[in-house]
């Protein structure tokens, strides 16, 4: 009988194999002679051996792979009794960390289904219909670690993001194509933007185009522009993104969804360094950077035959991946209390994040990273008494720490909670709109009357009225 159950140590079969099965730290620190240090990282592969993607198989990075079958994922499998997200496989000093992801079947282990587990030899794992085999092999990838710990605005301490400054450090020096990789809310944007300020192209535009928010012809319009009567609606001529960035950098977001007859157009433009418009025979010079940035496993695409493989080796010329929030915890502190001056620089933050909430953001799984960290903070603002209220998606209030509003009639718990709310509310929406009592009713989109009325029943002092 099969069973759940979480593993405190890792796991081995000791079966003899052309790989090397020693037990030692997967990833080491190393300090060099001349004080930079390095990642090394040992090096292994997961393969797949039985199943519908039999013989697919891909090196596991220094920020590991999450396997299931959404797109977002750098190794997509086939097998429709996998999940989008099924598991993680993360290098770490006590081997290979195996997480299950709320997968709907499990990941089991030689029968057993595993929640957690650190694999420190040769192992086969089963999902669905799928068996993977982790094999580890001699030697080890070295990474090096930026001494700082910050990139423009971005802060971390931790490994995964201290080596993703190094690489970023690296791009802003050059003048390469630069593609940077990993989930929604991880600050790929801010990243593009920091190399472009520190990179010999800084006196230059810096031009975002958004591939994923536009109908394919609003985009190649927007990326290569059209002379006039080009398409219905064309009124008169426009230049492109492209064309725009003279002498700056194009940043192309989420380049994973760019359609397909687009794609040989971009290539040109990395290849040769023109553009041609919309509607026009002739090309024109395009001395632009171009940096690009996707959420979904571009190797995956290509492989699918969704994405070009010449478009992702002249993309991929430098990589970097930017860090999922849930793999640098020990960044969540530092993180929320840069945010939190950020958004309230008068306040102090360590009053906003107390123990008890620092212990629900280390405990919560931030799908939605840095991005969703700053929308829990802004929420935190509003709700000081329930730290819970910040971390439910749609900023709720839920019942109170000691439970009294439960113990309350309904019309009474329901009374107490709007008023608390209101007061809170009306509070910060001031605040924001420093003390103007017009700008504020504008803002909660209720009338100037009823803004007035709110405030004489919480007490709240008029400061400005217009």
């Amino acid at each position: 009988m099969r069973f759940e159950c979480c593993a405190p140590g890792g796991i081995s079969d000791g079966m003899s194999n052309s790989y090397d099965d020693t037990i030692e730290p997967v990833t080491r620190v190393i300090n060099q002679a001349d004080q930079v240090e390095s990642l090394h990282v040992r090096r292994a592969r997961l393969k797949v051996v039985k199943g519908p993607d039999k013989g697919m198989q891909k090196q596991i990075p220094p920020y590991g792979l999450i396997i299931g079958t959404a797109p977002s994922c750098n190794f997509v499998l086939t097998d429709k009794a996998i999940s989008q997200n099924h598991f993680s496989l993360m290098p770490g000093e006590d081997g290979f960390h195996l997480k299950d992801l709320g997968s709907r079947n499990g990941t089991w282990i030689r029968g057993i289904r595993f929640k957690d587990a650190f694999l420190q030899r040769r192992e086969s794992i089963e999902i669905g219909y799928t068996t993977l085999r982790l094999l580890l092999m001699d030697g080890h990838e070295e990474y090096p670690l930026s001494p700082s710990t910050a990139f423009g605005e971005m802060i971390g301490r931790s490994l995964p993001m201290r080596q993703a400054f190094a690489l970023l450090e690296r791009a802003a020096a050059s003048d390469a194509t630069l593609l940077l990789e990993g989930e929604s809310g991880t600050g790929k944007d801010l990243a593009a933007e920091t190399v472009h300020s520190l990179s010999p192209r800084r006196g230059g535009p810096f031009i975002v185009v958004d591939c994923g928010s536009m109908q394919a012809n609003l985009v190649e319009s927007q990326l290569f522009g059209h002379r006039k009567g080009a398409f219905t609606g064309a009124v008169a001529e426009r230049s492109g993104a492209f064309e725009a960035a003279d002498g700056g950098t194009v940043f192309l977001d989420e380049i994973g969804e760019l359609d397909a007859a687009l794609q040989p157009k971009l290539l040109r433009v990395l290849e040769k360094k023109q553009v041609q418009r919309l509607g026009e025979n002739d090309y024109r010079p395009a001395n632009v950077r171009v940096i690009a940035a996707t959420n979904r496993d571009l190797e995956s695409e290509m492989n699918a035959g969704r994405f070009r493989k010449d478009l992702y080796y002249r993309l991929s010329v430098l990589r970097v991946h930017m860090p999922a929030l849930r793999d640098r915890r020990e960044d969540l502190r530092p993180l929320a209390l840069h945010i939190a001056k950020q958004l309230q620089p008068e306040r102090d933050p360590e009053e906003v994040i107390s123990e008890e909430m620092l212990a629900l953001l280390l405990n919560h799984p931030w799908p939605g990273n840095v991005r969703e960290l700053r929308n829990v903070i802004e929420r935190l603002f509003l709700f000081p008494d329930w730290p819970e209220a910040a971390l439910s998606p749609g900023g709720d209030v839920p019942k109170s720490r000691d439970g009294e509003v439960m113990e309350l009639p309904f019309h009474e718990a329901r009374r107490i909670v709007t008023e608390r709310f209101e007061r809170v509310y009306l509070a910060a929406i001031l605040d924001a709109c420093d003390g103007v009592v017009a700008r504020a009713a504008q803002k909660a989109d209720i009338p100037r009357q009823t803004f007035h009325r709110l405030m004489g029943k919480h007490n709240l002092q008029r400061i400005k009225e217009n």
